[in-house]
């Protein structure tokens, strides 16, 4: 099935244009409906923004699976696992603070060494380990999240359970007939939450999918949160949840021509080389990476993939969805094309 990843969807008919491209390639049959999951977009969910609404006004059959709204009915029917999801919540967020008081020590250590390099390979080595030190953090972390999430899932079973098994029934009904799902953004990890919750993951992998921002982040195996000037803080990038693993082998950085600092090479090459051998890849609006299937190579479009030695470079092709990393070559992609950004640091 095909998947494909969008930057942020801003301008009118963007969307609208992406599902008539699909339709127009036979990806989607002419008769088939599409379906919306806007959960990220937490209370406002049932209020369509303007790039969803587009598609009804010009004639699209489009159903809102309603995750959001669905999960609040089954807290409401099930105290006892409301009480169980809020426990395991409020465990998952002394994890991530225990998570970053770490993070930003080994960070700022890695920032340290590379202040006082001479660029002579003296302290080389002591570079590379601070790196696997930020890297080996990042996977204990997803290790612990995964542990926690499959003690709770173990224990309480949400999805047999009587108010979540009707609702799931409820969504597989309404996906009879749907050949394209769309996969909004917005509050990422209540997004892959209520994803996990009705166990959607198998009934995606069985129709193609657009997602954009926020959504595309969530279908890869590990959801990055980055800012290299927030209001407050450091700036480290976080591993703040693991993804479906729709698409393997990249982290999805939306709207990163905004949030990152492209010229600077040092900030780039750090955030390559922590999560390498998957390619970063920078999604900005109007960019856009398309898979036909989980076999194929990826064929890119206004897409930048940082590289190891401080490089932004348009990426065209992003290898198939599917492939593992492994070795020591980017996992993420065919090699990219083009030059270092340019400016001064």
């Amino acid at each position: 099935m095909t998947t494909v990843l969008l930057g942020p969807v801003r301008r009118a008919g963007a969307l609208a244009g992406e599902v008539r491209r699909l339709r127009e390639a036979g990806v989607v049959d002419g008769s088939a409906r599409i379906a919306t999951i806007t959960a990220g977009w937490q209370e406002w969910e049932d209020q369509p923004r303007p790039e969803v609404a587009e598609l009804a006004r010009l004639g699209e059959r489009v159903v809102d699976l309603g995750l959001y709204h669905r999960a609040e009915r089954v807290w409401a029917a099930d105290p006892e696992l409301a009480a169980a999801h809020h426990e395991h919540q409020r465990r998952l967020r002394l994890l991530r603070r225990s998570y970053n008081l770490r993070l930003e020590q080994a960070a700022d250590a890695w920032l340290g060494l590379e202040r006082l390099d001479d660029g002579g390979g003296v302290i080389a080595g002591e570079l590379a380990s601070a790196c696997e030190a930020v890297q080996a953090l990042d996977r204990h972390h997803l290790g612990r999240i995964a542990a926690l999430r499959a003690e709770f899932e173990e224990r309480w079973r949400p999805v047999e359970r009587l108010a979540a098994a009707g609702e799931r029934a409820e969504i597989e009904r309404a996906l009879d007939g749907v050949g394209l799902v769309l996969v909004a953004g917005g509050h990422v990890p209540l997004l892959l939450n209520r994803l996990r919750l009705f166990d959607l993951a198998p009934l995606l992998a069985e129709r193609s999918v657009v997602a954009w921002a926020g959504g595309a982040m969530a279908l890869a195996e590990r959801v990055v949160l980055f800012h290299d000037s927030p209001p407050w803080g450091p700036g480290h990038a976080e591993v703040g949840e693991a993804g479906l693993g729709r698409v393997r082998g990249v982290v999805v950085l939306p709207d990163g021509g905004r949030r990152l600092r492209l010229r600077d090479p040092a900030r780039v090459a750090r955030l390559a080389r922590r999560f390498a051998p998957d390619a970063c890849l920078v999604l900005d609006p109007g960019a856009r990476v398309e898979w036909r299937d989980a076999a194929s190579t990826g064929v890119a479009e206004g897409v930048q993939r940082l590289g190891a030695e401080g490089s932004v470079a348009a990426a065209e092709a992003v290898a198939p969805p599917g492939a593992a990393a492994a070795g020591g070559a980017p996992a993420g992609g065919v090699p990219a094309t083009g030059g270092p950004a340019g400016g001064a640091p």
